[in-house]
C-alpha cells in the first residue's frame, strides 16, 4: 500500500501554483510587450539610416494623442454601460430572488390548504359511512 504523506501533496500542490503563476506572468508579459511593439511607430519615427534620433514630429504626437482620447472615450462608454448592466442584474437578482419566497410562501400554502381539504374529505366518508352502518343497521332491526 502506497501512502502519500501530506507535505508530498502540498508540495505538489505549490509546485503547480507556482508553474500556473509563473505562466500567466509570461502570457502578460508577452502581451505588454506586443502592444508596445504595435503602437511604438506612433510614439517615434521611422528608423532611418543615421544614429541620431529625430524629435518626435507634432503630427505623430498628436495622433498618439488623440488615440489616448478615444481610448478613454471608448472604455469610459463601455465601463458606464457595463456598470448598468450590473445594477440590472442585480435588480432582477433581487426580484428573482423575491419572486422565488412568493412561489415557495404559495406552495407552502396551497400544501396546507390540500392537507386540510384531506382531513376534511376523510372526516366526511367517516361520518358517511358511521351513517350508513348506522341505516344499515336500523333496517336490519
Amino acid at each position: 500500500m502506497n501512502a502519500i504523506r501530506p507535505e508530498k501533496i502540498e508540495a505538489a500542490e505549490t509546485e503547480t501554483v507556482d508553474s500556473n503563476l509563473a505562466a500567466v506572468t509570461e502570457v502578460e508579459a508577452g502581451i505588454r510587450d506586443f502592444v508596445r511593439n504595435d503602437i511604438a511607430y506612433l510614439r517615434r519615427p521611422a528608423a532611418t539610416s543615421t544614429t541620431d534620433t529625430p524629435p518626435l514630429d507634432p503630427n505623430a504626437e498628436a495622433t498618439v494623442n488623440n488615440v489616448n482620447s478615444l481610448i478613454q472615450r471608448v472604455a469610459g462608454t463601455s465601463l458606464a454601460e457595463i456598470e448598468n448592466l450590473i445594477s440590472e442584474l442585480e435588480s432582477l437578482r433581487d426580484l428573482l430572488h423575491a419572486e422565488g419566497q412568493r412561489v415557495q410562501r404559495e406552495i407552502s400554502g396551497y400544501a396546507q390548504l390540500s392537507q386540510a381539504a384531506m382531513k376534511s374529505t376523510r372526516m366526511i366518508a367517516d361520518n358517511v359511512a358511521q351513517w350508513k352502518r348506522a341505516a344499515d343497521g336500523l333496517r336490519n332491526s
